[in-house]
């Protein structure tokens, strides 16, 4: 069965870097546009950035706009979060799916979801 893996969190320090990665195993996310969210402590789940299955098309929630970037590379079946000037705001549980129909901004549109990865910024 087609299966999202997250990887890449960890500690940092605010301002510094990391990047997640999302690879897929069991099948091919190729066709699919994918999108990241997050979870922070005692919050819902939110949109943080989506991809088109070409890498085309990007987009960002406001709240990282900027700092982040989204980049797919279709032949490793991995989808890539780039996050830079990272905040303590950022800490979270960070997802990766597949996203099926609709708006690319609700999770709603998604599948396939991986089981996350933590990324904790301190002040």
């Amino acid at each position: 069965q087609a299966q999202l893996v997250e990887s890449g969190g960890g500690l940092v320090q605010a301002g510094g870097s990391l990047r997640l990665s999302c690879a897929a195993s069991g099948g091919t996310f190729g066709n699919y546009a994918m999108g990241w969210f997050r979870r922070a402590p005692g919050k819902e789940r939110e949109f943080v950035a989506a991809i088109s299955w070409t890498g085309g098309r990007t987009y960002f929630a406001d709240s990282i706009q900027g700092r982040f970037t989204i980049s797919r590379d279709n032949a490793k079946n991995t989808v890539y979060l780039q996050m830079n000037n990272l905040k303590p705001e950022d800490t979270a549980v960070y997802y990766c799916a597949a996203h099926l129909g609709g708006s690319y901004y609700y999770q709603g549109g998604y599948d396939y979801w991986g089981r996350g990865t933590q990324v904790t910024v301190s002040s």
